[in-house]
């Protein structure tokens, strides 16, 4: 799993790729999220579209990082989402706690109504 950051106004996006499996891993993930939290960035996307496979492990940290935001006040969404991703969640009930969209700009777009 790779994470890289950028900031798309006031929403801070994590473009993750690779296999999410937890690991070391998920400690830089959910250091970044809180590193985040903490300089006021509360508005955060999680970009999914180069992720080839996420296990149980996986799912915690996304859930270890939707919880610190959503403890915090701020917003955490999910876009780009393969069909094996999607499957997942439903599988998982998890769809119906994230919330996701198709695309990058359609959640980008989402944070400001």
């Amino acid at each position: 799993m790779k994470v890289k950051t950028r900031e798309a106004g006031q929403v801070v996006v994590f473009e993750i790729s690779g296999q999410v499996m937890g690991g070391p891993d998920a400690d830089t993930f959910h250091e970044l999220v809180k590193r985040h939290i903490n300089e006021g960035k509360k508005q955060i996307l999680i970009n999914l579209g180069k992720v080839s496979w996420i296990n149980s492990t996986g799912l915690g940290i996304l859930i270890a990082g939707y919880t610190s935001v959503q403890d915090a006040g701020g917003q955490f969404k999910m876009a780009n989402i393969s069909g094996r991703i999607e499957s997942i969640l439903m599988v998982t009930k998890l769809a119906g706690i994230f919330e996701t969209y198709e695309t990058e700009e359609e959640a980008l777009a989402s944070f400001s109504s």
